[in-house]
């Protein structure tokens, strides 16, 4: 689901758009724009914010996995090929709902964009 909403500026003067595509540069301003009015009651910009943090969780859950996994004799190697391929589709994942979000819309990942759409509505 891709809802594109028209760009409106908030009174801190920063766009929802330009707020939604912020809080995917780290997990700082995401958690900044849920604590910090007029943010943290957007729902646009909820969204987005609980969206990357979820996946910064599911980043820090797979580097984890791949880390167990790289210390099983035999599948190490496997690991070397394995964990830059990793590396690379969270990137290019986190690229593709950045630009999504700067230009408004509300792009839902498989599984998280469920789960940051049930807590950006709470």
């Amino acid at each position: 689901m891709s809802d594109q909403l028209p760009p409106t500026v908030s009174q801190s003067g920063l766009s929802d758009n330009a707020a939604g595509g912020l809080a995917y540069v780290t997990i700082i301003p995401a958690i900044i724009f849920l604590i910090v009015e007029p943010f943290n009651r957007n729902p646009f910009v909820r969204f987005h914010s609980w969206q990357c943090i979820f996946m910064a969780i599911a980043w820090f859950v797979v580097d984890i996995a791949l880390v167990v996994l790289g210390r099983i004799p035999g599948v190490g190697l496997l690991n070397l090929v394995l964990a830059p391929l990793v590396g690379l589709g969270f990137f290019v994942i986190w690229l593709i709902v950045m630009i999504q979000a700067f230009n408004g819309k509300r792009f839902k990942l498989p599984i998280l964009g469920d789960l940051a759409e049930k807590q950006a509505n709470s």
